[in-house]
């Protein structure tokens, strides 16, 4: 039996259990297994691992996708320019152990926002400062747009959520969240921006998928703004996650 599973905390907002799940019996695949494992502390992986030795490929989640990489002996080029991985494959010959890590959100976002984009997109403004960020930014660069942070606090090279101007959001095409806020079962909360200042030239996307239409999406919406749900790359990512762990080529 060859198994995965997706290390994060808390888990209660994943569907990847359920995606895999269904993915398993709707194409006769009877071999695998894929199961959550809740763990607060990213140092409990070495003991997960040992504990598991069906474990073959992980998914890594909210808070881990940064301080996992102490355990990733071979890290995609990607994971080392994000800093950031959320697919671990786990490679075991001659009673050695390799851990190997990659970053499917890449291919969930670009899959995820590649057709809204134009030649008239030039600027992002990324909300948050997590992993996901990071690969929001990579994409968005890759894409030719150029990118500013937004986080609680002011820093260098970031700018608070007070910053965000009419002027700001005059020149910004596409904002992407990539905090938790309006995540299950917290659905009401969302980034504190002004939603009236937006309008039918802005392009809204939310990594958060659970709820597929966030209050972030929605508040969005009723300005005319398009929008991106997270399921599109949620879909993807866990596809390519897929691919990673069953392809010798990674």
């Amino acid at each position: 039996m060859r198994k995965y599973g997706l290390i994060g905390f808390p888990l209660g907002h994943s569907f990847s259990q359920k995606y895999f799940t269904e993915k398993f019996a709707r194409e006769r695949i009877y071999d695998c297994f894929y199961e959550n494992f809740p763990i607060d502390s990213v140092d409990r992986l070495p003991k997960l691992i040992k504990d598991n030795p069906d474990l073959i490929g992980i998914n890594v989640t909210i808070p881990h996708k940064t301080t996992v990489l102490k355990y990733v002996d071979v890290k995609d080029p990607a994971v080392i320019e994000i800093g950031a991985a959320n697919v671990l494959k786990i490679k075991r010959f001659e009673g050695k152990l390799q851990i190997y890590g990659y970053n499917s959100d890449v291919t969930g976002i670009c899959d995820s926002v590649k057709p809204f984009i134009t030649g008239s997109c030039k600027n992002a403004l990324i909300l948050g400062t997590g992993g996901s960020s990071m690969a929001v930014a990579y994409t968005m660069k890759k894409l030719g747009l150029r990118i500013t942070f937004v986080s609680r606090k002011r820093s260098p090279g970031l700018i608070c959520y007070r910053d965000i101007t009419s002027s700001l959001l005059e020149k910004t095409d596409i904002i992407i969240n990539t905090t938790p806020l309006g995540m299950f079962p917290d659905i009401t909360s969302s980034p504190e921006i002004n939603y009236d200042l937006l309008n039918e030239k802005h392009i809204l996307f939310d990594l958060v998928y659970n709820p597929e239409m966030t209050t972030f999406l929605k508040m969005g919406k009723e300005r005319g703004c398009q929008i991106i749900t997270g399921l599109k790359m949620l879909y993807s990512q866990a596809e390519r996650s897929w691919e990673i762990w069953n392809n010798d080529k990674f």
